[in-house]
């Protein structure tokens, strides 16, 4: 293993981390559908200003978010629209672990009687 693989994988853990919320992921989805002021977002998650700037900072941190100060206003969009991938693989696999769940629970006949 080289010295920069571990490097690469920290880097995209990084990412991933700043993924990992639910008021962060919903934040992504919303841009998805373009940019939105600080004041949309908050009003989205229903969360005290200071909390969405914290998510918005930690997404903006990792590369993921772009911003653009008008006046008094900030507005975010995606900075790399690509992440929606990521999204796309989690949906996948959900609906794989729902298949797997759904096997596991369906009563299995092993025998005649």
């Amino acid at each position: 293993m080289t010295a920069i693989t571990p490097a690469k994988y920290k880097n995209q853990a990084r990412i991933i981390k700043a993924l990992a919320h639910p008021s962060r992921l919903l934040i992504v989805d919303e841009l998805a559908r373009g940019e939105r002021s600080v004041r949309e977002l908050t009003d989205l998650i229903g969360a005290e200003m200071p909390t969405v700037s914290r998510h918005l900072s930690v997404l903006r941190n990792a590369g993921i978010l772009a911003d653009d100060k008008r006046g008094l206003q900030v507005f975010y969009r995606l900075r790399v629209p690509c992440v929606l991938n990521f999204f796309q693989c989690v949906e996948a696999v959900q609906r794989e672990n729902g298949k797997t769940a759904k096997a596991k629970s369906t009563p299995k006949l092993c025998c005649a009687v």
